[in-house]
Formats: C-alpha cells, sequence, structure tokens
C-alpha cells in the first residue's frame, strides 16, 4: 500500500513575486529582486521595524504566522536552489533535447567526458560560488534569514553544489577580521577618534547571525528516476569518501536501488516521491526533528524535482536555470 500523505500544502501567495501569477518567470532573476521579496507592509509589523530590512519585519511576520497557527498547521520558507550546470547538461544542449532522450541520455558519456552521476563543469562551479556571494550578501546586508537546515539531492553535481555554496560561508569575512584586527594591534601611532569609531562601525556593519553549516542527504529529493544515467547515483561508499562532512541517511543502500535503466519515473510517480519527502521535512521523519524544528529550510535539488515539489505546494510552474534558487512561503496542514 503506498504511503498515505501526513500533510496537505498551500504555497502561501502574496510574500514572494515568483509565487505570483503575473511575473514572468522567463525574467526572474533572484539575485536582483532580493529573492523576489514583496515590499509591503504585515500584519506583524510594529513603530520599531521602520528601521529593519524587508527581511526582518518578513521573518517576524512568518513567526507571527506560527504563533497564531491552528492546531497542526506550520509554516516554513524553502530556499530551493538547483545544481550549477553538470556535464550533462552540456551534452544534452550538444546532442538536443530528442536526440538526447532518444539515445545519449541512456550511455554513460561521449568522446568528451562521462555523465554517469554527473560533475559540475567549470561553468557550474562558477555558478555556484555566485550564489554562495549571493547568500553572503543577502545574509549580512539583507539580514536574510539564514538556512536552519541544509537538505541535498545524494547525486554528485548537488553536493558539489551545496559545499561551495554554502561551505565555510563567512571564511572569507572572518580573515579579513582577523586583518583588521592585526592592523589594529600593530598601529605606531593611536587612532583619531574618527578613525576609531569608522573602524568600529566597519566592524558592526560586518556583524552577522550566528550560521552554521551540517548538510544532510536526502534520498528522495534527487531527479527523475531512471533510464538516464545522469542521476544514477553513486556508490554510498564513494560519496562518503569525498564528502565526509556531510550526514548520509541511515536508510541509504550502498548501491542506487531506486534507479532502474528500463524505466523512467512518470510525473505521477515523482510527485508522490516529492511528497513522502515533504512529509519527512516537515513532520521529522527518519528520526530526525531538526528538520521539522527549521522554519528556514534549505533544498539543493534538480529541475525535474523542484518542478514537481512546486506542483505538490500548489504552486505556480516556474523553471529554474542551473545555479538558480527560488524561496516559497508554504503552509502545511497535519491531516
Amino acid at each position: 500500500m503506498p504511503q498515505q500523505p501526513t500533510f496537505s500544502y498551500t504555497t502561501v501567495t502574496g510574500y514572494f513575486l515568483q509565487s505570483e501569477a503575473a511575473t514572468v518567470a522567463q525574467n526572474f532573476d533572484y539575485a536582483s529582486t532580493n529573492f523576489g521579496l514583496i515590499d509591503r507592509p504585515y500584519k506583524s509589523d510594529v513603530l520599531a521595524e521602520e528601521t529593519r530590512t524587508q527581511w526582518q519585519r518578513f521573518e517576524h511576520e512568518v513567526q507571527r504566522l506560527n504563533d497564531t497557527a491552528g492546531e497542526g498547521v506550520v509554516y516554513k520558507v524553502l530556499y530551493m536552489g538547483r545544481h550549477g550546470q553538470g556535464v550533462h547538461n552540456v551534452a544534452e544542449a550538444r546532442y538536443g533535447r530528442e536526440e538526447w532522450d532518444r539515445l545519449y541520455a541512456s550511455l554513460p558519456g561521449d568522446a568528451h567526458g562521462h555523465w554517469t552521476d554527473a560533475h559540475l563543469t567549470p561553468t557550474g562551479v562558477q555558478q555556484a560560488l555566485a550564489a554562495r556571494a549571493f547568500w553572503r550578501h543577502q545574509i549580512v546586508s539583507a539580514r536574510t534569514p539564514a538556512p536552519q537546515t541544509h537538505l541535498t539531492s545524494p547525486l554528485y553535481r548537488c553536493l558539489e553544489t551545496a559545499d561551495l555554496t554554502f561551505a565555510n560561508l563567512f571564511e572569507e569575512e572572518e580573515e579579513e577580521e582577523k586583518e583588521d584586527l592585526d592592523l589594529d594591534l600593530n598601529q605606531l601611532l593611536l587612532p583619531t577618534e574618527a578613525e576609531d569609531d569608522h573602524r568600529r562601525g566597519r566592524r558592526r556593519r560586518r556583524r552577522r547571525p550566528p550560521y552554521a553549516y551540517a548538510p544532510v542527504v536526502k534520498e528522495l529529493l534527487r531527479e527523475v528516476l531512471g533510464v538516464h544515467t545522469c542521476n544514477r547515483r553513486s556508490p554510498l561508499s564513494a560519496l562518503r569518501r569525498a564528502f565526509p562532512h556531510f550526514r548520509f541517511e541511515a536508510s541509504m543502500a550502498e548501491e542506487d536501488e531506486l534507479w532502474s535503466a528500463t524505466h523512467r519515473e512518470t510525473d505521477g510517480e515523482l510527485d508522490a516521491r516529492m511528497r513522502r519527502l515533504l512529509d519527512d521535512v516537515f513532520g521529522g521523519g527518519d528520526n530526525d526533528d531538526d528538520d521539522a524544528a527549521a522554519t528556514f529550510v534549505s533544498f539543493t535539488s534538480h529541475s525535474g524535482a523542484i518542478c514537481s515539489l512546486l506542483r505538490v505546494l500548489g504552486h505556480r510552474e516556474f523553471r529554474l536555470v542551473t545555479g538558480g534558487v527560488l524561496a516559497v512561503l508554504v503552509r502545511a496542514e497535519r491531516q
């Protein structure tokens, strides 16, 4: 018997441009639109909020929604990021979608390279680093709440993307602050009062909220299963060696037991899998309550998987480019 859904899901509109029907998805740029957060007042606003950023006020609004929600209702903000460009993306562009689906997607690679459990290309690496720079800016300057939980597909390109985007996110700032401190301690002349104020102000601007990166690998968060070798997972032992700081679900098998060389997952099957994934995240499944406790959650996943997630959430269709990120406010009600 198939598992029954634990929650019903609704996308809460009125908060993000990408959730509004009037927004043209093809022209949307998350980096130039403050993640698409709409500049608007909230019921939770108070007079003191005038000096806060839009994201700080939105965080307060999400807290209000959760504090006033009925029994069994919870709100979360999902940051859904697509991996950077992979070797398979380049191959598909080389041969065209029709030939890719007809022949090449089922092969392990070609003369240009291999794409079984495809890795990132140099362009894909740069896309992930661009997302990293954007996240640093958003967290420090816009006060966007950092993800409290980082979840990722087990496919190699997503593990690479998650690490390049989020690992040691503030390492550069910490080095700069250390250099500033060393300069101050080695000053031969005492700084003037104005210079001292400037340094203190500079450090205040760099102050940031606590940030932790402890990625969890979710088998259900992977791309459409079957036939396409780019979506066939590497052995678990190989992934553990390459990404020792990731936490892999205890239920994950050594070999890929979900991928089939002869059956391509249908949209209905994919949607059912994404619903199980969401139920796990909202319900704290797999003996882990961290997902359920987190309000701001990061997914590093794939185009097809994210399209499926949006369908399950009742969100409008919205396709992401490689390296793109989409924020969605979700209301879940336990059934």
